[in-house]
Parts: C-alpha cells; sequence; structure tokens
C-alpha cells in the first residue's frame, strides 16, 4: 500500500521568510507553487509593461511597475505575483511589508 504525505501549510509570513530572491513562487492558500511562464506569455508581459510606462511617463504619473512584488489578498493565506502591476509610489508609505519584502496588501 502506497501513502502520499500531505504538503505541510505555510503561513504567508513563513512563505515571506522563505521565498527565494527572484524566482517565480506564489503561495495559494498555504501551499508553495513554482510558476512556470512560457516564452509568449513573457512577450505579451513585456509588451504591455512598455505600452503602460510610456502612458504614465507621458501623463507623468508617479507609476513604477516592479518586476517581483508580491500582493497578499485580504484574510487569505496567499500571496500571488501579478503579471503586470502598476503602483503608485505615494501610496507606499502605508505598506508596511514594502521596503522588506515587496508586498503590497489588498485593503478591500
Amino acid at each position: 500500500m502506497m501513502t502520499q504525505a500531505l504538503p505541510k501549510s505555510v503561513t504567508f509570513e513563513e512563505f515571506l521568510l522563505w521565498k527565494p530572491e527572484g524566482k517565480p513562487y506564489e503561495l495559494h492558500e498555504g501551499v508553495i507553487i513554482e510558476m512556470q511562464p512560457t516564452g509568449k506569455h513573457d512577450e505579451i508581459i513585456g509588451f504591455l509593461a512598455t505600452e503602460f510606462t510610456l502612458e504614465y511617463r507621458k501623463l507623468k504619473l508617479p507609476y513604477f511597475i516592479p518586476k517581483t512584488a508580491l500582493v497578499k489578498p485580504k484574510d487569505r493565506n496567499s500571496g500571488y505575483s501579478p503579471d503586470i502591476l502598476i503602483i503608485d509610489r505615494t501610496g507606499l508609505k502605508d505598506e508596511p511589508l514594502w521596503e522588506k519584502y515587496s508586498t503590497l496588501r489588498v485593503k478591500n
């Protein structure tokens, strides 16, 4: 008879401490998932990021697109790395996890 061990659920805080810098991992309800985007996927992300950057620079908005930021949904043991995330620099002062972990909290 074969048995399969269930993966250990990790907290969001444990995930932040474990997550290797620059590696594509997300936390889905306590389970660490390695992300594997395809070349076409990355090509589309690059195109969109360029177009968005050109537009917010033209409008002189205080925005930027981070490479490895995480988004922490409220009341969930998860952290997602969106394909494209546009951040308003003026709101970062209210994000306690930004400086150390490049993490934003979803507030609603």
